[in-house]
């Protein structure tokens, strides 16, 4: 049974049984105040604790967005810039998460720790109070009653009475401060049961709308981490690719070093042990220097380094060459020396020596002397032995090999990812290429499996003397590939590709047809567009040296190959009508990027019994409806090439027309110059948050609806968004209070529109 309750007749009485029940009650309270002191001391540890978290996670985020990767080579892909930008991100969701931590803190210091601080302080302070002003005239009356009690009852009358008087005075006060207290303790009793469990309601309230707004950001971030899934995917894909061409360089490095010393047609470089003569009795000396000799000018630059010095760097000195011989060891015992005639020295010989008699022949050969030497010429062709050229019968088996391959295996799984056995391979190429044999159907043939028929076509177009793609256009391909828009892409790559010769092209039509067919089927066959660049890349196109610099384009390579397969009909279909400049500034497919919407001024959701009264309180009744936040622009197959959103570029706006709405048009925030131009010219007023208070007396502005078409396909990732292909028609736009948005009706459905995916009709 709880506690019972206190009669305020029972103060009158003050019966044993009556003080038990008081002293129960002010047990309870005891009880109240020293579990409300633990309470908040735990808070108190508990927002330290949380502030340190918070803290350590800041610094965490700091970290990340500070931090920037370098990359190897002159650009990066798209994939790799998403990749680069990616810590930034993180950091900035990670930020956004504090914020709502430390704005969550703040709210239970104001909605948990001070109400049950000033419950204790205020409500069972003020019963201590009582109890001692009850326990003082308890005190004093019965001391005074005794005291009257053994009074002699031979005392004046007067005096009786004034004994009498006296008492009862006392009596009136104990029973009153009786009384008092005992509404107090019951008064107490009732009211700590919502105002010690009401500001917790409050801390689960502000806990829960905290880890909301933490669900929020996770569905934000989920739309930029599956594009960031497929930008590291194909970074990787390409990594693959890079790192077995990297490894097979070097293994041919490793056979033959010298003829894959790197030298120029302007300088040879290396190191060359030089004789310096000293006045007797000291001799000579030899100092390693790192030299590198200008064959126009006939130039030898000498700089002392030695790399177990820490790489010291010395001083140069330049000296102009007449002529260089092989020096004998008759007259020096020292082998791979060489002298050298100096132009600026009248009568002075220089003697170096070099490394190794292959160094010593290498350095005659650079610096014109007697004895010479020959560079075995490289052939490109990784596979040796495999005569293959772009002649008809090469087509013919082009032709046949796609025929077998859409017929037969379409649909096989990793299909040009898996190869087939080597010397099946050689063996197929062998018998359709060498031996002019075209008269099998590969498709209705089963002796030969589709992974074999698939490795023998890409064996046969490695095999040529020069790729599809040809040496001479390596170069021009690669550029736009590096520095320019997904639009201009496709126009430079168009370009290109009316520049190969005819037979080269109409094998490149044939093949990237085949591909995008391929694509077609990924979801069966698992080859996107993005698998087929990185298989393909280094196949269709490929430089004439063997570098790490031209291996680090591989991907590069791949994303053109990409853009050939997403844009064939395009690029095929007919010739360009011009020719792009690269150096012209192109307007893009906006990125989803710039779609992004801020969710750091949010404002938390927080219970606040101060201010409520009947009302329930929803952690989404506080929160505005989700908006798209960012991801990057392109599709599951190929984010790299950017190409597969761009379908146009948006008109540019006048100058004059930005001229003429400069003065007219007040600043506004997040409103940008295109849509200020358009919005100027509709006589569109933009609606700005919190005007509508302020201005309820003055007269509505008259807005004329405009209508608007898309440039751009978009897919909704929210319900407030619309999805919308090229050439959409939304009627009633209007600007949205979101900065960088619209709001548009699209077959019956009101929504949001990203401004820089329409223009205005």
């Amino acid at each position: 049974m709880g506690l019972h309750p206190l009669e305020f007749s029972e103060s009158y009485l003050d019966s044993p049984a009556f003080r038990e029940k008081i002293k129960a009650h002010e047990a309870e309270l005891d009880k109240t105040g020293r579990f409300i002191k633990e309470l908040y001391k735990d808070g108190k540890n508990l927002i330290n604790a949380t502030k340190q978290l918070s803290m350590a996670q800041k610094k965490f985020a700091q970290c990340l967005g500070e931090f920037k990767f370098e990359y190897i080579g002159d650009a990066k892909t798209d994939d790799e810039k998403c990749i680069d930008e990616s810590l930034q991100e993180f950091s900035s969701f990670l930020r956004n998460l504090e914020d709502q931590r430390d704005l969550m803190m703040r709210n239970i210091t104001e909605t948990l720790m001070k109400p049950l601080e000033k419950f204790r302080k205020e409500q069972l302070g003020s019963a201590k109070e009582e109890r001692k002003r009850y326990e003082k005239e308890t005190e004093k009356y019965y001391s005074s009653l005794e005291k009257l009690l053994n009074m002699s009852a031979k005392k004046k009358e007067p005096q009786l009475q004034e004994a009498d008087m006296s008492v009862e005075v006392t009596r009136q006060h104990f029973q009153e401060s009786s009384l008092e207290y005992v509404c107090k303790l019951q008064e107490i009793q009732e009211r700590k049961k919502f105002e010690c469990v009401e500001p917790m309601l409050a801390f689960f309230q502000t806990v829960f709308t905290f880890y909301h707004q933490g669900y929020e950001l996770a569905i934000d971030f989920d739309h930029y981490k599956k594009a960031l899934q497929i930008n590291i995917q194909n970074t990787r894909n390409r990594f693959e690719g890079a790192r077995s061409e990297v490894y097979e360089l070097m293994k041919r490095i490793k056979e033959s070093p010298q003829e894959y010393r790197q030298t120029s047609p302007i300088s040879s470089e290396g190191y060359l042990y030089v004789q310096e003569k000293r006045p007797p009795p000291f001799g000579s000396s030899w100092v390693k220097r790192y030299c590198t000799f200008v064959k126009e000018q006939k130039i030898l630059h000498m700089k002392t380094f030695d790399q177990r010095s820490g790489g010291k760097l010395g001083e140069t000195e330049s000296v102009t060459i007449k002529s260089c011989a092989r020096k004998t060891t008759d007259t020096l015992d020292r082998r791979f020396c060489l002298d050298i005639e100096i132009t600026d020295r009248p009568f002075t010989v220089l003697t170096v020596q070099a490394l190794s008699e292959d160094d010593h022949r290498f350095w005659m050969h650079a610096m014109g002397g007697k004895e010479s030497m020959q560079f075995l010429n490289r052939t490109h062709s990784r596979e040796r032995g495999i005569d293959a050229q772009l002649d008809d019968v090469g087509i013919s088996f082009v032709k046949n090999s796609i025929n077998a391959i859409e017929t037969r295996g379409i649909n096989d799984q990793g299909l040009y990812r898996v190869v087939g056995v080597s010397s099946k391979v050689q063996k197929l190429l062998s018998l359709m290429i060498d031996e002019k044999s075209n008269e099998i159907d590969l498709a209705a043939s089963e002796d030969w499996d589709v992974k074999t028929i698939t490795s023998a076509l890409k064996l046969y177009l490695r095999s040529l003397p020069e790729p599809l793609m040809t040496y001479k256009l390596y170069k021009e391909f690669i550029v736009p590939a590096k520095s320019a828009t997904p639009e201009s892409r496709v126009q430079a790559i168009h370009c290109l590709v009316h520049k190969l010769p005819e037979r080269n092209r109409l094998v490149l039509s044939l093949i990237t047809n085949h591909l995008a067919n391929v694509a077609a089927n990924s979801k069966q066959n698992l080859m996107t567009v993005a698998n087929l660049g990185v298989v393909f890349g280094p196949t269709l196109m490929r430089p004439q040296e063997d570098t790490v610099a031209a291996i680090m384009d591989l991907k590069f390579q791949n994303i053109v190959v990409e853009i050939l397969i997403e844009q064939h009909e395009k690029i095929f279909g007919h010739a360009p009508s011009s020719s792009p400049s690269l150096e012209t500034t192109h307007l893009c497919a906006p990125t989803r990027q710039s779609k992004r919407l801020s969710r750091q001024n949010r404002p938390l959701a927080v219970y606040n019994p101060q201010v409520l009264d009947i009302q329930t309180v929803s952690p989404s009744s506080e929160s505005p409806a989700l908006v798209n936040d960012e991801t990057s622009v392109g599709s599951s197959e190929s984010v790299s090439s950017q190409s597969s959103n761009a379908s146009g570029t948006p008109p540019e706006k006048s100058k004059n027309h930005h001229a003429s709405i400069s003065t007219s048009l007040p600043e506004s925030p997040g409103i940008c110059t295109a849509t200020a131009s358009w919005m100027n010219s509709a006589s569109i007023s933009p609606a700005k948050p919190g005007s509508a208070g302020t201005e309820k007396n003055k007269p509505e502005e008259s807005v004329t609806l405009m209508k608007a078409k898309a440039v751009y396909p978009c897919e909704a990732e929210h319900d407030s968004e619309l999805s919308f292909q090229v050439g959409a028609i939304f009627h009633d736009v209007t600007l949205s209070r979101e900065p960088g948005w619209l709001e548009g009706v699209l077959e019956g459905k009101r929504g949001l529109i990203p401004e820089n995916y329409v223009e205005i009709l």
